[in-house]
């Protein structure tokens, strides 16, 4: 007689079994940190939840990607991974464009135009696509052995580009718009802002204490007040110009250029050299040197109590990060001014028509030639590029920017929400193309 295991499993599609069991597993660990915060149980409050995600931030994370990144990463195959930080930035160029086209169409209030381009071109190439790799490659699964070592890799690889990105162009587009911009006084800075036994938002998820990094400079909407103004209004620029340093220099600095270095030094280039970033980067550092990679890696090596102790942190993060998330989607989207039909459209587009061109993008990519043959896990990593909600970190950046912050929150919990099916959906999809083509 049949097993109940045989009539349930064996004889279901491989393909559909697969895509669901990886969702199935990170809906019940968020589903679990959410049943956790709820005022009858209380086990996961604010203060734990702001708690874990410090130590995911700072521990968990960087151990995870150091150790994976590290491991794997050798000048030879850095070579041969040149298309996943350029997939990153071209995901990020064609989402910003259709994002632009969706706020044509949805008409969101004007102060939020720029807003709704972010949100829907600039994905999640971070926490998500790991959890993801994490419970795919968890048990049985048609990547092989080295599925979790691989698919952490090539995400951390990716990760330096796309929190330049963030640091940069986000973070400029988020500034408040200038019609609506308003300083706050400085006795108003140190009062609390929200309650302090509320959940943290949602945006916080990825950068704890976001809020602490908040400045004047970083409230103020510095290309606003530079490039609308007319090149004769001298005393507009001194006030753009701010506590730039000054320069002696021989000849008069063009205008363009004297923007362009203003911009520049206003960017918090300072706050890219985060744990993840920093972990990411010395995993690199690490492995395209041989005999420095031999000190941390492999059998017998020197440091190899290290890495392992390191690798056992690392086994932490898939679950405390599912947790946090549950947690914090448990307080609901809260109040938004951005419109029903512009939250839809930014929904649907990044976790419906996003995919859709990625597919065709790394297909076309695939059949050139450009991204490595035969490496299943390394053609995933690509397409879950254009298949997760709106960055997080993005988000942040609202808060950093003193504007937009229940917009991103509100965004954030749905496209999170709707996500959990459209993964899913996706996840079988592409399962089934790597089935047809031509790999191991």
């Amino acid at each position: 007689m049949a097993t109940l295991k045989t009539v349930l499993f064996e004889n279901m599609h491989p393909n559909i079994l697969g895509s669901a069991v990886p969702v199935l597993k990170i809906l019940f660990m968020c589903g679990m940190g959410s049943v956790l915060a709820q005022p009858v149980i209380k086990v996961i409050n604010p203060e734990s939840c702001k708690l874990l995600s410090k130590l995911v931030f700072a521990l968990f994370l960087p151990c995870l990607i150091f150790t994976q990144l590290g491991e794997s990463v050798t000048l030879r195959n850095m070579g041969e991974w040149w298309f996943i930080p350029v997939n990153v930035l071209l995901s990020a160029i064609i989402g910003c464009g259709v994002g632009y086209i969706v706020a044509l169409i949805c008409r969101p209030p004007p102060q939020f135009f720029r807003f709704t381009v972010i949100l829907t071109g600039i994905g999640n190439t971070g926490n998500l696509p790991l959890a993801i790799i994490g419970s795919v490659c968890h048990g049985y699964n048609s990547f092989g052995e080295r599925c979790n070592q691989d698919g952490v890799a090539y995400v951390a690889f990716a990760q330096w580009v796309a929190v330049l990105i963030v640091y940069t162009f986000v973070y400029h587009m988020l500034e408040p718009p200038m019609e609506f911009y308003e300083l706050v006084p400085e006795r108003e800075e140190i009062e609390p802002l929200e309650d302090p036994v509320e959940m943290p938002q949602l945006l916080e998820a990825e950068w704890p204490g976001v809020k602490d990094a908040q400045t004047t400079d970083t409230r103020t909407p510095l290309l606003s007040r530079m490039f609308r103004e007319t090149s004769g209004n001298e005393e507009s620029q001194e006030e753009a110009d701010g506590d730039s340093p000054r320069v002696a220099r021989c000849i008069a600095e063009p205008p363009v250029v004297r923007k362009i270095r203003i911009v520049a030094e206003k960017t918090p280039l300072q706050q890219i050299l985060q744990p993840p970033t920093v972990a990411s980067l010395l995993g690199i550092v690490v492995g395209a040197f041989p005999h420095l990679k031999s000190v941390f890696f492999g059998q017998g090596a020197p440091l190899e109590f290290f890495t392992d102790s390191l690798t056992i942190l690392a086994a932490a993060m898939v679950p405390c990060i599912m947790l946090v998330l549950g947690g914090v989607l448990s307080g609901g989207p809260g109040r938004s001014e951005l419109g029903l039909r512009t939250t839809i459209g930014i929904c649907f587009t990044r976790l419906i028509v996003l995919p859709l061109i990625g597919i065709g993008i790394i297909s076309l990519v695939y059949t050139l030639g450009f991204i490595p043959q035969g490496d299943k896990m390394f053609v995933f990593v690509l397409l879950l590029q254009y298949t997760m909600p709106s960055a997080i970190l993005s988000g942040a950046m609202t808060s950093l920017r003193g504007y937009g912050e229940r917009e991103a929150s509100s965004v954030l919990f749905w496209q999170h929400i709707f996500a959990v099916i459209s993964i899913a959906v996706y996840i079988s999809i592409y399962f089934r193309m790597l089935s047809t083509m031509n790999v191991p």
